[in-house]
Order: C-alpha cells, then structure tokens, then sequence
C-alpha cells in the first residue's frame, strides 16, 4: 500500500475524488484511510504504551484505558452478552481507596540517631549580654555552660569546599539583682502547613549551618538534583551523612527564609519602565496549577499559583505604569500599555506555511513576511514612516484573507492579530519596545526543565519556597551577584528572627 506524504494530499481535493472510478476511488480511501490509522495510533502513544517519556503526556487529557479506547473488540463481539456479563460481575476488580497513611515516619515507629560521630573543630561560646530582669549589664559577671549543640557549616576554600564542625556553647549568668538569665538560640518565623504534625521553624538550633543549608538549595533547585543525589553527592565529595529529611528541611527553610526578599523585588518591579511577562503549566501536589514569572533588565519574581486574572495582582500592581511584554493570554489583554509578542505570532505563521492547503499556506507566508519586515524596519531606526505604513497596510490585508480563508488556524491567528491589533503594532509608536518576549522565556527555562525532571511540589510551602528561591537566584544573576553568599546571609538573619537587609543594587 502506497505512503502518502504532503505533495499526494496537496494534489487531492473534491473535483480530484469526484473525477476519479469507482475501482481507484476505493484505493484512494483505503489508502487515506490508513495515514488516518497511522496518525491515531501515534496519537494515542503515551510513556505507558510506548518508548517517549512521561513529559510527552498530555497534561490535561484523561487516561484511557485499552478497553475505553477499542470499543466492539473481542470481549463484545466473540462472547455473548450474558457471559459478559457474568465475567464483569465475578471478575469486576476493587476500587482502590487512597491509602490514609501518611508519608514519612510514623507515629510509634522506631527511629534513627546519627551513626556518624562528630569532632567539634571550632567551639563556639554564646554568652547573656544584658539581664532580661533588669538590663544590668552582665559582661563582668561569671558564667556557666548549660547546653551545646554541633552544627555543620561549609567554609569555601580556594580549591574546594570544606565542611566544618562547629560546638556552639550556651552559658547562664546570674545577675546582682539574683535573676538568672540564659543565653539562648534565635528563632525565626513558623511556616504552618494544615495537616502537618509538626511546622517548619526557622532557628539557629539546628544541625546544618546557613552555608551549607545554602549550597544544598543550590544542588536541588539550581542544579536539579534530587534529595537522595545530593545525600549520595555530600557522602561522597565531603564525607558528611545527612538525612533525606534533614536535606528538605534545609531546602525549604532557605526558600521560606527568602520571602520577605521576593516581596521587595516586587515592590522594584512597579518602578520599571518595561516588563516582561509569561507563564507556564506547573503541578503541585499532582494538581494543574501555573508558574508565572514577571522579568525587567534588573528584576525577576516568579509566582506559584492559579491562571486566573487576580494571580496578575501578585506581580503587576495598580502603581505600575509601565509597558507590559507579554503573549496573546486573555488576562493580559486589559491592560492599555502592552506590546505583543511578535515571536508568538511568527511560530504560528510559520506552521501554517506548511500546511497542505496551499491557499492557506501562501496567505501564511505573506503574514510571515510582513511581521519579519515590520520587525526588521523598527531594528534598523528606519526613518521612513510611508514603508512602515505600507507593511501594516499589507498586514491588515493578509489578515483580512486569512479570516475568509478554509482554514481553522489560518482563521484563528488573523482573528488574534485583530483582536491584539494595537498590541501587535504598539512597538511602531514606541520603538524602544522589544519586539519578543524572550527575556521571561529565558527565565522560565530551567523551571520547565525541573518541572519535567521533579513533576512540580507537593504542597504550597513547597511552591512557596521554589518561587521565592528562583526569583532571588535569577534577580542575583541579573545584577551580577553571587546569590549564595546573599541567600546565606538572608537565612542566617532569619534564623535569629531578624528581617533581610535591603536587596543589593548590583552593577
């Protein structure tokens, strides 16, 4: 049987299959009808019936099963319905319930203590400064050691890294006025989570130290690993063990650490005179939710949430004045200064270019060409409004063909050029807008890629955390900062209850 391919359905339309016999008309049908099997079978592909992996699934589409998608197959039509039946009555399989146990230790299950011992290198002493009763002053007074904890802290060294064992000593002083006072760890704010057993606490009273908790949060969001690569990356390059808990709590805690940040950086992103905006598909705890993230020359805030127009009010307040940069998503539409992105349209056209409707496809190639000239003439500082007048007029033609063409998609992208018209052309009156919306693209990347490797985060704490650390990354990056030394800084004044400094200039 022949292999149809694009120039054989080019060449069939009505007039073809009306000229044709009855014998060969039948050839042609059998022949369409297996390119037609062809393409369902390959549409029907996932990563649980063939070799691609699971991020070619499709995110919003239902699982069918082989009896759902092959309805009249054999269990129908070579077996009578009373046997049916009685097969799906003796052989129907039990719902599964959702199992009520909870991830992680259970309650009165026996535990583990660390099975590495630790050799302090360096001690470190806390002592009272003033008398909580009485502010006397108690730094001539004698003390006493009433508790110590280790704590692991990376020191960076010229040629590596070295991990460090820190003894911090506590003492008690007893005041001339006879109150006792204690010196005692800091502690933070309290990320609650509904149904969790016990809350995330930011503290000094812990085993891990900012740097470190740092450069674990660097493995895990920068460089995607998993918290079992990193326990098994720490054993091997530092020789330190570490939990695959205590490894998340040191990830989340730096997250949740740098959110009083992400709130400054949104307060500097109503100040821009540009902003780029752009969102994509992401899950938390197995539910459809949506990674937006808001990007100017010096800032990026990224925002976990729904795709509904209020998430918008997180990013761009009622104080922005700005232009925004975005694609053709409805909920941008309301805002008056915006400029399309062309990028958007032209990957459009360029698909309709090769449709098999050769009509639709030369109407394609023209849109194609009068975005591309556009672009080309606003690049180049082009003086002469008459040939930029002329390629909008043209736009405006091709467009109006495109709406009247025998085309579904060919229809849909003139309609969208219309219906974003001032959008579209807004960078004529206002060249120093930028024509694409890459630079939110860009920052979206390594998002994508995580989503893809980790499938998104389980709880909002979870979405929080990662949010706030990729827009401190990203903004350091931006305004070329080392973002660890800064997002260290930052945990290790949360952890004493103390709020971040103001966020660097950078150069």
């Amino acid at each position: 049987m022949a292999q149809l391919d694009k120039n054989d359905l080019v060449q069939m339309n009505e007039d073809y299959f009306k000229s044709l016999e009855k014998e060969r008309l039948v050839e042609v049908a059998k022949n369409l009808h297996q390119l037609a099997t062809d393409l369902w079978e390959k549409q029907q592909q996932s990563s649980e019936n063939s070799s691609q992996p699971p991020s070619k699934d499709n995110p919003y589409g239902l699982k069918v099963t082989t009896e759902e998608s092959n309805p009249g197959s054999e269990s129908e039509t070579e077996l009578g319905q009373t046997e049916l039946d009685k097969r799906d009555e003796s052989s129907e399989p039990e719902k599964k319930q959702k199992s009520k146990r909870k991830p992680g230790k259970q309650p009165g299950g026996k535990g583990f203590g660390r099975q590495q011992p630790l050799k302090a290198e360096v001690i470190i002493p806390h002592y009272p400064h003033k008398c909580t009763a009485c502010n006397h002053d108690l730094s001539e007074s004698e003390s006493f050691r009433y508790m110590g904890y280790y704590v692991l802290e990376l020191e960076p060294e010229l040629f590596g890294l070295r991990i460090v064992t820190q003894l911090h000593h506590y003492y008690r002083t007893t005041c001339s006025c006879g109150h006792c006072t204690h010196a005692q760890p800091g502690t933070g704010l309290v990320s609650v989570v509904e149904g969790r057993s016990k809350d995330l606490q930011l503290t000094e009273y812990v085993l891990v130290g900012a740097f470190l908790a740092t450069f674990i949060a660097s493995l895990s969001v920068r460089y995607r690993m998993s918290r079992t690569k990193i326990q098994e990356f720490l054993n091997d390059w530092t020789n330190t063990k570490l939990s695959i808990g205590t490894i998340d709590r040191c990830i989340r805690e730096t997250g949740i650490a740098c959110v009083p940040v992400v709130e400054e950086l949104v307060e500097q992103l109503q100040q821009a005179d540009i902003l780029h905006l752009d969102e994509t598909h992401w899950y938390e705890s197995g539910k459809l939710h949506w990674l937006w993230v808001a990007v100017t020359t010096k800032t990026a805030v990224f925002h976990i949430g729904s795709r509904r127009k209020e998430e918008l009010s997180y990013l761009v307040t009622e104080a922005f004045i700005g232009w925004l940069i975005s694609d053709g998503y409805a909920a941008y539409r309301s805002y008056p200064k915006r400029q399309r992105c062309l990028a958007h349209l032209i990957r459009k056209a360029i698909a309709i270019t090769g449709a098999i409707n050769q009509k639709a496809a030369q109407i394609g190639q023209w849109i194609l060409d009068d975005l591309k000239e556009l672009i080309e003439l606003i690049a180049q500082g082009s003086e002469d409004n008459r040939l930029i007048r002329k390629r909008i007029a043209g736009l405006r033609r091709v467009c109006h063909l495109g709406k009247k063409a025998d085309h579904t998609k060919l229809q849909a992208l003139a309609k969208e050029i219309f219906n974003d018209w001032d959008a579209v052309i807004a960078l004529v009156h206002h060249p120093e807008l930028p024509p694409t919306n890459n630079e939110a693209e860009r920052a979206l990347r390594h998002a994508v890629i995580a989503r893809q490797i980790g499938f998104g985060t389980r709880t909002r704490e979870g979405s929080l955390a990662y949010s706030s650390l990729l827009s401190v990354i990203e903004t350091c990056r931006l305004r070329d900062i080392n973002p660890w030394i800064t997002i260290a800084e930052v945990l290790a004044l949360a952890r004493q209850g103390i709020g971040p400094p103001p966020f660097p200039v950078g150069n």
